[in-house]
């Protein structure tokens, strides 16, 4: 019969295997990576600033006394508006029908927005594009021939 020889087997504790493995790694690691430095902490805010506080409480308060005795305050009576907001005010004020002018502006915007999706849409298709710049290059050499070549004409 064939002896078996058996080594008894010490089974040490699972943390001292994995302490191994991982000393086993962080040696075959350490030459292939670099390890970066770990970020300082964050700086401790000092708590010393109830002069901020203050300050924005001041105004705060300085803002409610304005509006309270209908004053308007320093900086906003200051500021002036510019020419052409005020040319557009005046233009608003005249208009006597306002609901049909805000319609059609919200109509040309969206006529504006309808007519750069159906040129965009055209961009796309394959042949278009350049058979209408050779359009364009054709009418405006006609353009030029017919009212700036000849003196008369211009």
């Amino acid at each position: 019969m064939a002896s078996t020889s058996s080594t008894p087997l010490s089974i040490s504790s699972s943390s001292s295997l994995i302490d191994a493995k991982a000393s086993r790694q962080s040696a075959a690691a350490s030459p292939q990576c670099v390890s970066l430095p770990t970020l300082p902490p964050p700086p401790v805010q000092p708590q010393n600033r109830p002069w901020k506080a203050t300050a924005y409480c001041r105004k705060i308060a300085r803002n409610v006394m304005t509006m309270a005795t209908g004053e308007a305050p320093a900086e906003v009576a200051s500021t002036e508006l510019p020419e052409i907001v005020k040319t557009v005010q005046e233009a608003w004020d005249k208009v006597e029908d306002k609901y049909a002018v805000s319609s059609l502006v919200v109509a040309g915007g969206v006529a504006l927005w309808g007519s750069t999706g159906l040129i965009s849409a055209i961009d796309r298709l394959p042949l278009i594009p350049g058979v209408l710049e050779l359009v364009g290059i054709g009418y405006s050499g006609w353009f030029a021939y017919k009212n700036l070549v000849f003196k008369p004409d211009r």
